[in-house]
């Protein structure tokens, strides 16, 4: 297994370098950040041909990004518009964006595993029909939508949550937020285990394991649920990712100062450094999940065997 995670990360190393160019162009080529920098008014050409000179801009494209990836192996990750260096930024987003996907994917898992595990178990019964169309109703139901009638619920109404959380966001505050998050992979969560479940369960090793008299326990969850659940890793894993990049909306319903707050402010006011540098953290986080989850897969099927 020692050779095939280094052979993978050998493999990394080409995916990051092509997805950080290709994000680097997107936002440098089709905007002027200079201009953007001013707003409405026109700067003065004299300031602006010096910005672009402290900023490295005036060098063509490829030049620009050769020079941002030599920052990036260095540590730093540029400076943004107001001053202020991109990591500071990073310092303090990426932490309360962690613990709130942390709540999210635990809320995915347990909920949704155990919600996939009994409708696959009971097939086209009254419990497995209602799960169907509840994740339904929750993959329809738009985030922002779900998000703001959750928030004047549970934070408003009732009083069991703060509405509105607090600079310090600590993980008690951001049990609802991360609820908001977490429910759309719930609900996929859930589907896809149901189905693998529903699969799995006609597989000769499980007539097998019953025809051995095995209890019924044991045969769901050492040979059923460990065979089942490797489509699901695979989904969770590559969700981490998302949920930490598609944070935009949570953070803003709920004024969360995390990744999506700081990616929202970056595109609003096109601040170029901090939209690239926290995207390129994003794409590292989704390599190793990705390198994660084959890992993970040798765990739970152990005919799975990497050269």
């Amino acid at each position: 297994m020692g050779r095939y995670a280094l052979r993978r990360l050998l493999q990394m190393i080409p995916v990051f370098i092509g997805s950080t160019f290709l994000i680097f162009f997107m936002v440098y080529a089709l905007g002027d950040p200079v201009a953007a920098l001013f707003g409405d008014k026109a700067p003065d050409p004299a300031t602006a041909a010096r910005i672009r000179q402290d900023l490295y801009l005036d060098e063509p494209l490829w030049r620009q990004y050769v020079h941002y990836m030599g920052q990036v192996f260095s540590g730093h990750f540029g400076t943004a518009f107001n001053g202020q260096p991109v990591t500071e930024l990073m310092a303090s987003a990426f932490p309360v964006t962690l613990r709130l996907t942390v709540v999210a994917i635990v809320f995915e898992m347990a909920l949704g595993i155990t919600l996939g595990v009994l409708s696959g178990l009971r097939r086209g019964r009254g419990l497995d029909t209602s799960v169907l169309l509840l994740t339904l109703v929750v993959v329809a139901v738009p985030t922002f939508v779900s998000g703001t009638v959750l928030q004047y619920l549970f934070g408003v109404t009732w009083g069991w949550a703060r509405p509105s959380v607090s600079p310090e966001a600590p993980l008690t505050e951001l049990l609802l937020p991360g609820v908001v998050l977490g429910l759309v992979s719930l609900a996929y969560t859930t589907r896809l285990t149901r189905t693998s479940i529903v699969e799995n369960a006609r597989a000769d090793y499980v007539r097998t394991a019953v025809a051995k008299g095995l209890p019924r326990h044991r045969i769901v969850t050492r040979h059923l649920l460990r065979n089942s659940l490797i489509p699901v890793v695979t989904f969770i894993g590559t969700d981490i990712g998302a949920l930490m990049g598609g944070a935009i909306v949570t953070e803003r319903i709920f004024n969360i100062h995390g990744v999506g707050y700081q990616l929202y402010q970056g595109i609003l006011r096109q601040n170029s450094p901090t939209v690239v540098g926290f995207v390129t953290v994003l794409v590292i986080v989704f390599l190793l999940a990705n390198l994660l989850v084959d890992l993970l897969y040798a765990v739970l099927d152990p005919r799975i065997r990497y050269a």
